[in-house]
């Protein structure tokens, strides 16, 4: 068979049988006896022979497919959930396959293109939330989808599943402020971007139960390249910022900030808290343990998977899906 792709009627050939006494088999159909199906299946794994998802879709409409469209791939957090979607949908007999946006609007509107035009039975999504177009196109096109991890709070028709960003904020700015670090310096995401203004909200909300002034000095945002808030921090020292704390929208940019603090002769916790956002720390041994709010990233994983599903299996359904996963605050070395 070199050369050539192993069919239905090369494996009916060697095993003597028919081509539909074959395809049940592979179909592990019970009229077909076990012992028959068991030999005919070990015949296809030997001679190579792989059905054709294609011609199966065809038959069923579905692809069995999942595009799964996030912002940055090389952050731990965004490999943690993507693992835990691909986990998920496996039990259910589904593949994904992963686009990265790099938080760009041009990059994720060609990765809704892409993953339409190979026929994704649905798409999960965590969007730049430059425009909602995007979005809206996806609800044209038909094809089931949910966000994960960012919301349009302005469009109701967005079915989404996020963690509840504001209580994370809040119970990481309340926990610096009670441990004697009252003026916390929040590193934040863009402004455009839902978890970044849930996260500050809930930074607010803990100075106004704390009876702190909201100092605006002390609230940056930092840009999603490496290295920014490396600059950031550096700026702030260098200008003898008086901060005592730092809460910063996820792990990697509070460990760059810890960096740029010991960097610079300081040292956390003794000088300086920290805490971040995603606590990737959870699945990831390293070193500098750090404070962080957790958002139950596989919760949200397996329920979005679980929403796409039953778009796809209910297709005639009009239940609405804005589900808020809980946060909790895990403290380690870094506020200790």
């Amino acid at each position: 068979m070199a050369g050539r792709k192993v069919t239905l009627k090369d494996l009916a050939i060697k095993a003597g049988l028919s081509v539909n006494t074959i395809s049940r088999a592979l179909k592990d159909k019970e009229d077909i006896s076990p012992a028959t199906r068991k030999t005919i299946q070990d015949l296809a794994k030997e001679m190579g022979y792989v059905g054709n998802a294609l011609a199966g879709s065809l038959r069923s409409g579905l692809t069995k497919t999942i595009a799964v469209i996030v912002s940055d791939v090389a952050n731990p957090h965004f490999g943690i959930m993507v693992k835990d979607i691909e986990k998920t949908a496996r039990k259910h007999n589904y593949t994904i396959f992963v686009i990265n946006t790099e938080d760009d609007y041009e990059m994720e509107e060609r990765a809704i293109y892409t993953a339409i035009g190979k026929n994704v039975d649905a798409i999960i999504i965590c969007p730049s939330q430059r425009s909602t177009d995007n979005i809206r196109f996806l609800q044209k096109n038909g094809v089931p989808f949910v966000l994960i991890g960012r919301r349009f709070r302005e469009e109701p028709d967005f079915d989404y599943v996020i963690c509840d960003d504001e209580k994370g904020g809040y119970l990481a700015t309340k926990h610096l402020i009670e441990s004697g670090r009252e003026r916390v310096l929040f590193l934040n995401g863009p402004g455009r971007i839902s978890s970044a203004q849930e996260r500050l909200e809930g930074y607010k909300r803990a100075h106004a139960e704390a009876g702190l002034p909201i100092r605006d000095e002390l609230i940056v945002e930092v840009g999603a390249s490496a290295g920014d808030t490396r600059q950031v921090v550096k700026r702030l020292i260098e200008r003898d910022a008086t901060f005592t704390g730092i809460f910063a929208f996820n792990d990697v940019i509070a460990w760059e900030a810890a960096y740029v603090l010991q960097k610079h002769g300081y040292r956390v916790p003794d000088d300086f808290g920290v805490i971040g956002f995603d606590n990737i720390q959870s699945r990831l041994f390293i070193p500098f343990q750090l404070s962080s709010v957790s958002p139950s990233k596989g919760k949200m994983s397996k329920r979005a998977v679980d929403i796409v599903l039953h778009k796809i299996n209910h297709p005639e359904s009009k239940t609405r899906f804005r589900e808020v996963i809980d946060t909790a605050l895990v403290l380690r070395e870094s506020t200790k």
